[in-house]
């Protein structure tokens, strides 16, 4: 439906719209709002909005860092009902997450009260927490009130917001931020404050410095919850200057002696982001499924401090083995995606390098330093102006108080007075010794003095009612007479205001504006003094915040990465000897010991045993299922014989229609007879089976109905293979291919049915197997000529004697 199609009548509330612009319009003011008004930072305060509202807020609210805390409900509310309506939950949120220590780098909120814990737990309710601002805060807040930044309305328009505040630091690398946005997303981790202020110095004296450059003064992020960087230095720096990238943290410990050889490690600090409660868990989960079978307990003993204890199960292992296995396992060891997506002047979103990040801070400083410079000036301007009005009141007093006292209109004839003039007062002088010297003019009278000197009237200096108005003055002024705000200052101005001091300080307010006004205008006029001036600000800001700060030191430090050699997982385990059993319902268990492998077991109703054999607690077994599937179980990681053992199906990824054809103890360097029961089969080395997943690994290929039926130990130089006819056929074992997965060839042919038995056996000792009697009887080489030939034959009527069964067991 195009545009002209539409009804020109239609109630414009009704009209209708292509769906592919609607939706596309409305998702792009979606998406636009969640870039620049929720999920990336700005540039230059390195805030979100929700952030700088709750700041604002709290600051109306007059929590200064030194004064008393306030509800957080009240906090959270103010900041929805004026400047973010959202949600108070939201809101809240966002608020403890500015008082968490663990959180962010340099709190900006002082929480007092319950406001979450490292483990994940949540902060109490907002109605029993209280909050002010921090230090850290009222830094970024500073200069708030001097028109450095722009203020726009809010919500519905009834106040009005900063759009960024002045921040005297740079906020956005000190504290970092994370968002999800619509199409993009910002991770920047936190930094070091005095790094990052001695990179802005080095920024201003060298405005052409790289990235690589900067990072002599930033060599990596410093997260609040310390940890050791592991990251090589050329992969930081490629990451800061193009602004993506990722960085390994991995957790702090210590070897604790605990004498007698014994020892444990004492994890003191954690990756960022990582929570402790979950860490535990996580270790524990190792501990008890084995994959780490060194470790034998972990412990939380964590008071205000983190202290995690990891005890090994033996004083023989070695410390940096079990941590690099902790770090390969748990979250001991992190990658911290690094993604600096934000907001450059609060509308553009960009991928910034460390040097853009700095250098869009120093540009904004540079522009709150010119408006607050404006904004002085205009204020200096203000009080000039107001002063001159007043110095001329006290070098004209009389001539003021004669208006005040007797003109209906004072305030417009102080605007319209030539104040050049002299004027002759008709207040009558008072009676008692009074000093009426100025020290703008010089003149010094004094009435009691004048009555007495009987020349005073004759030299002019003394009026004939007796009055000192005729004392002779010089009037400074201006002819045009008074500003609207000099008159107005002077009509409010105290009686106590008129002692004589008061000219001397006036004069001296006058100078000292005066010389800060040309100071200003210096400033304003040259880039150089600017850039020195911010240069000192930032001096400032580095010496409150580093030495004297109780975070102002690295937390974080930097080491090479010590890897783990892949040493082979039996060499980590304590060799011991055990009785592997598994009943015909596939449930397995390790019985301690080598025991009698015809000693009576118990097994659940309806069970019984069908595998029981030694091994060592280093072995690998390898489980072949009728699928052609070989599955790894380690035997160190089997349950032990007290109970029934465990499902040997929940250990690996066994499906429920396959059976257990058998269960070898691996040997390396040896090989494997398999074979399907269609008589198909191969030769496969034992080290090609080893399966590294649940899953296993798919060695010999089968279709049903056929499956896989034979897994033997090769040795020897002979195949006998039995079909379900009872024939029989021997062939040499070099006639068999060595393959690492496939259907196989075929060893012997049949009309009806399959395979049987299979064994391999050295043709010249002769072929054995146990008769229905249990002994021994073995066909000589020389007996067997007749059913030796090729593989893939028929064979001959097993001999006589062959178990029925047709197993050579």
């Amino acid at each position: 439906m195009s545009d002209d199609d539409l009804d020109p009548n239609m109630n414009a509330r009704n009209l209708a719209e292509p769906l592919r612009r609607a939706i596309g319009e409305r998702y792009l003011t979606y998406a636009l709002s969640t870039i620049m008004h929720r999920a990336l930072p700005d540039a230059r305060d390195g805030l979100k909005p929700v952030h700088r509202r709750i700041l604002y807020a709290m600051r109306r609210l007059r929590l200064s860092s030194t004064g008393g805390f306030l509800k957080s409900a009240k906090i959270s509310g103010d900041t929805m009902g004026d400047f973010h309506p959202h949600g108070d939950a939201a809101i809240y949120d966002a608020m403890a997450r500015l008082a968490q220590d663990f959180t962010i780098r340099y709190p900006l909120v002082d929480g007092q009260g319950n406001f979450g814990n490292i483990d994940g737990d949540n902060p109490a309710a907002s109605r029993y927490t209280e909050a002010r601002m921090t230090v850290m805060s009222e830094a970024l807040l500073e200069g708030l009130d001097e028109n450095s930044v722009d203020f726009r309305p809010n919500y519905d328009g009834r106040l009005e917001e900063p759009s960024v505040l002045p921040a005297s630091y740079p906020n956005l690398l000190a504290n970092g931020s994370s968002g999800i946005a619509v199409g993009m997303a910002t991770n920047i981790p936190p930094h070091n404050i005095g790094e990052l202020i001695n990179a802005c110095l080095h920024l201003i004296r060298s405005p052409n410095a790289v990235d690589d450059t900067l990072m002599q003064y930033v060599p990596g992020p410093d997260f609040p919850t310390g940890g050791v960087i592991v990251e090589p230095a050329e992969n930081i720096a490629t990451a800061y200057r193009t602004g993506r990238g990722s960085i390994r943290l991995r957790a702090r410990w210590h070897v604790e002696d605990l004498g007698r050889g014994q020892w444990q490690a004492v994890v003191t600090e954690i990756p960022y982001q990582v929570q402790k409660s979950k860490l535990v868990e996580r270790i524990a989960e190792l501990i008890q499924t084995k994959k780490i079978p060194v470790l034998a307990d972990v412990r939380d003993e964590s008071a205000d401090d983190i202290r995690m204890v990891l005890e090994p199960k033996t004083k023989n292992v070695d410390p940096d083995l079990l941590m690099n296995m902790l770090f390969r396992n748990s979250d001991l060891e992190i990658r911290f995606s690094l993604n600096m997506n934000v907001l450059i002047d609060g509308v553009t979103p960009k991928v910034c390098s460390l040097k853009e990040c700095l250098r869009a801070f120093l540009d904004f400083r540079r522009d709150v330093l010119i408006r607050r410079s404006k904004h002085r000036m205009a204020k200096i301007d203000n009080r000039l102006e107001v002063l001159e009005g007043l110095i001329i009141a006290f070098l004209n007093l009389d001539r003021v108080i004669d208006i005040i006292r007797y003109d209906d209109d004072p305030k417009a004839a102080l605007m319209y007075e030539d104040w050049s003039r002299p004027h002759q007062s008709t207040i009558p002088r008072a009676t008692d010794e009074r000093d009426y010297r100025s020290p703008l003019t010089g003149v010094d009278v004094k009435a009691l003095e004048l009555r007495d000197d009987p020349d005073a009237v004759e030299r002019g200096v003394l009026a004939d009612d007796g009055t000192s108005s005729a004392v002779p003055r010089r009037f400074v002024g201006r002819s045009e007479g008074l500003s609207d705000v000099q008159a107005e200052a002077i009509l409010n101005m105290r009686l106590r205001s008129l002692r004589r001091l008061e000219e001397l300080e006036l004069v001296n307010e006058r100078d000292k504006l005066m010389e800060e006004r040309a100071g200003l205008e210096d400033l304003l006029a040259s880039e150089d003094m600017q850039w020195g001036r911010i240069k000192e600000e930032l001096n400032e800001v580095k010496k409150t915040f580093t030495k004297g700060y109780k975070r102002g030191q690295r937390l974080t430090t930097f080491a090479e990465a010590t890897e783990a050699e892949d040493v082979p997982l039996e060499a980590m385990i304590e060799r011991e000897p055990v009785t592997v059993v598994c009943s015909k319902m596939g449930w397995i268990r390790a019985m301690t010991g080598h025991i009698a492998l015809d000693r009576e077991l118990k097994f659940k109703d309806g069970d019984g045993p069908r595998f029981i054999f030694h091994a060592e607690t280093t072995d690998k077994l390898l489980v072949f299922g009728s699928n052609g599937r070989f599955y790894t179980v380690l035997a160190a990681n089997l349950p032990g014989g007290r109970g029934m053992g465990e499902p040997l199906r929940l250990m690996v990824d066994l499906p429920n229609d396959t059976e257990i054809v058998d269960i070898l103890v691996h040997r390396p360097g040896q090989r494997l007879l398999v074979a399907s029961s269609a008589g198909d089969g191969f030769l496969v080395p034992e080290d090609e089976v080893i399966a590294q997943t649940r899953a296993g690994k798919q060695v010999l290929n089968v279709k049903d109905p056929v499956k896989a039926m034979i897994c033997k130990p090769v040795s020897g130089n002979a195949v006998a293979v039995v079909g379900e006819n009872r024939k029989v056929l021997i062939f040499m074992l070099d006639e068999l291919p060595e393959m690492g997965r496939g259907k196989g060839v075929r060893l012997q042919k049949y009309k009806d049915g399959g395979l049987s038995d299979v064994r391999t056996f050295t043709l010249e000792a002769g072929l054995s197997w146990l008769d229905p009697a249990g002994r021994t009887r073995t066909v000589s080489s020389d007996e067997l000529t007749e059913w030796v030939a090729k593989r893939a034959g028929s064979g001959r009527m097993a001999p006589r004697g062959f178990p029925r069964d047709n197993k050579f067991n």
